[in-house]
């Protein structure tokens, strides 16, 4: 079976980039993982391991510096379509982040891009309803301390793949 094609769709600014560089490295119905190398390196961002929770609506990844050391949790607040006749995913960032350091600070990034897109129509009042559950459901699972069970889907570990 060949790997799934992936689109990132990004609302602001509007584009839909396909991910042709991330590697896949395990697919289920529940889950894809995938490690990358960042468009725009940085010096807090070089490369990193992405898992995509379907059902949730999650994006999970793991940012790394260019010498290997972790930087922080990026989650990213997700909608996606899928296309079985072309296997293709088009995953819909929708603007609310969370980002988790290493130290477990909890920080939620871009609640203003969610009134932006809203107000401009950009983003409909369904999907806003979307955003704002998840992310609720994202930060209830933090908050319980149940966030290794995201680093670690179905017994996977991003680290197995490295």
């Amino acid at each position: 079976m060949s790997d799934p094609i992936l689109y990132r769709k990004r609302l602001i600014p509007a584009e839909c980039i396909l991910l042709k560089d991330d590697r896949i490295l395990h697919r289920d119905d529940q889950i894809i993982v995938t490690g990358w190398h960042t468009l725009k390196p940085r010096e807090d961002l070089h490369h990193g391991f992405s898992c995509y929770y379907l059902a949730e609506g999650f994006k999970i990844s793991r940012f790394y510096k260019d010498n290997d050391s972790m930087t922080f949790w990026y989650c990213d607040i997700v909608d996606h379509t899928y296309d079985a006749s072309t296997d293709t995913y088009v995953f819909t960032d929708l603007l609310v982040d969370v980002i988790v350091y290493p130290d477990g600070f909890v920080k939620v990034v871009d609640l203003d891009e969610l009134v932006t897109a809203r107000r401009s129509g950009i983003l409909s009042e369904e999907l806003l309803d979307t955003a704002l559950l998840r992310l609720d459901s994202l930060l209830q699972l933090i908050y319980r301390g149940e966030f290794p069970k995201l680093q670690k889907p179905t017994g996977l570990y991003i680290d197995d793949f490295c």
